[in-house]
């Protein structure tokens, strides 16, 4: 990695102060719950938003070509699919394209199907529109996660279940989907005339060598059956910028999630997500590939020191994302408590796995898309937290 790059990761940025909702917490707290990043964005980003910026003038925006154009440039050169500027939808965001998604083509009372444990937001986008969240559970089996094909096409055949959201890559787990189970998927789907909407937000944080599937490139029928969401928001840290892509090729299906996100009023830019977006697709190939390298040593880093220190902890295998998901099952059932017991005492903040569903109630998911130094200190606070719940649990 270029010196340069690890001193831009290396180092660590001071966000407290600066309105972030990962940072709003006490001083002596570590967060590395939410999934944002402490890094810095891009250069080639932070350079187009100063001049940006310098124009003075912020008016309302336009959705110029050179955003879907870039978009199909990045999909093309890393993932080997090249979408049509036709099929293509700004959004504000992936999850309020999804709420807006699931209240056009379902209705009330209607089936919705996740693979739990699975994205918290999703039940939110599900139940707060009065659909009904139905979830094939992955099973969990000899430290690793699969799909269980017969408990998914039993749910599938059921006529309330009208759309899926798939997570591909999968948070929170960090897995990558094969060809092969992605390609089940669609056959399921389609022969049941189920939706299917696959957030692939976490595509371009993969391990070196490992390469995510968008659903869509898979063959004709998951093309046709899919609604794919995507943004820079998590590859160049964006979040703020509330700035995504909804990408339809079923020109029929196009029109009417065109029609809700326009309807919802979710498809009009700000001033500033042309510019960085633009940017970061054209020209952050090599700041995504150094960064990736650097969020897998961090993860290396976890994995000996948990192999080492704590071995009563298994962490589940990742490939993607920059989360881990843990299983604590050794200490304790309750991740919950557990994770209440952590922040409290160490002040090292992770999310408790229940929030993702109820078979995560004995895991937590930690966010390593930090400095290496945050990450050594997380892991010392961890040690110290366990010890001492273990201690006053006997």
């Amino acid at each position: 990695m270029k010196e340069e790059y690890r001193k831009l990761f290396d180092t660590p940025v001071d966000r407290r102060g600066t309105h972030s909702l990962k940072w709003d917490v006490r001083d002596n707290e570590l967060p590395m719950w939410v999934a944002d990043m402490d890094f810095e964005t891009a250069p080639c980003i932070k350079e187009a938003l100063i001049e940006r910026a310098k124009h003075g003038v912020f008016g309302y925006s336009i959705i110029p070509d050179e955003f879907f154009e870039s978009i199909i440039g990045w999909w093309q050169r890393r993932h080997h699919i090249t979408f049509e500027k036709d099929w293509m939808i700004f959004s504000t965001g992936v999850v309020p394209a999804i709420s807006s998604i699931v209240r056009k083509i379902t209705t009330p009372a209607e089936n919705v199907l996740i693979q739990s444990p699975v994205y918290n937001i999703f039940y939110n986008s599900i139940f707060n529109n009065g659909r009904n969240i139905l979830s094939s559970d992955l099973v969990y089996e000899n430290g690793e996660y699969h799909i269980d094909f017969v408990d998914l096409e039993n749910k599938l055949k059921n006529p309330q279940t009208t759309l899926m959201i798939l997570c591909n890559p999968h948070n929170p787990i960090g897995k990558i989907w094969s060809r092969e189970e992605l390609a089940k998927i669609g056959e399921l789907c389609h022969k049941y005339n189920v939706t299917v909407i696959s957030d692939e937000i976490h595509c371009d944080i993969t391990n070196p060598g490992k390469e995510y599937i968008p659903f869509a490139s898979v063959n004709d029928v998951c093309r046709d059956i899919s609604i794919t969401c995507i943004a820079g928001s998590k590859v160049f840290n964006l979040g703020g910028l509330q700035s995504a892509c909804v990408v339809v090729p079923n020109k029929f299906l196009k029109h009417k999630v065109e029609r809700g996100l326009n309807t919802d009023e979710v498809a009009e830019p700000n001033a500033f997500a042309m510019s960085a977006n633009i940017a970061g697709f054209k020209y952050g190939d090599e700041w995504v590939s150094k960064l990736n390298n650097y969020i897998y040593e961090n993860k290396k880093i976890f994995y000996d020191y948990v192999n080492k220190n704590l071995p009563k902890l298994y962490i589940i295998p990742s490939e993607a994302t920059y989360l881990l998901w843990v299983d604590v099952r050794k200490y304790t059932d309750d991740a919950t408590t557990l994770c209440e017991y952590l922040r409290s005492k160490t002040g090292l903040y992770v999310c408790e796995g229940s929030e993702y569903g109820v078979n995560g109630k004995a895991f937590f998911r930690i966010n390593l898309a930090t400095s290496k130094y945050n990450v050594l200190d997380a892991l010392e606070r961890l040690k110290a937290g366990l010890e001492l719940f273990e201690s006053e649990s006997k």
